[in-house]
């Protein structure tokens, strides 16, 4: 077989697939690709803000902070529990024995 007899199969199969390349991705499928790759200029961040409520992002951002708040509440509680099972622990250790 010659290149000359594969040359016309060769271009009408580029044509064919660069055709229909063109027509899914005028559709939704590029509409998709378009937005997808659109989104890799921002940040996280900017990219959620952009596509959800503004307001909704405030909110969990304050909820956010409310939930470290208090488990760092917590975390002082347990230490100030530790401490005082520590001292009665050592305590019994200490006292003369009975």
């Amino acid at each position: 077989m010659a290149v000359n007899e594969w040359a016309p199969a060769v271009t009408f199969s580029v044509f064919a697939v660069t055709a229909a390349t063109a027509i899914v991705l005028r559709g939704p499928m590029g509409k998709a690709l378009a937005e997808w790759i659109r989104g890799w200029s921002h940040t996280e961040q900017k990219w959620i803000e952009a596509k959800g409520a503004p307001t909704e992002v405030a909110e969990l951002r304050a909820e956010v902070d409310e939930l470290r708040h208090q488990l760092a509440d917590v975390h002082e509680r347990l230490d100030f529990a530790e401490r005082l099972l520590a001292k009665t622990r050592d305590a019994d250790r200490l006292a003369p024995p009975r």
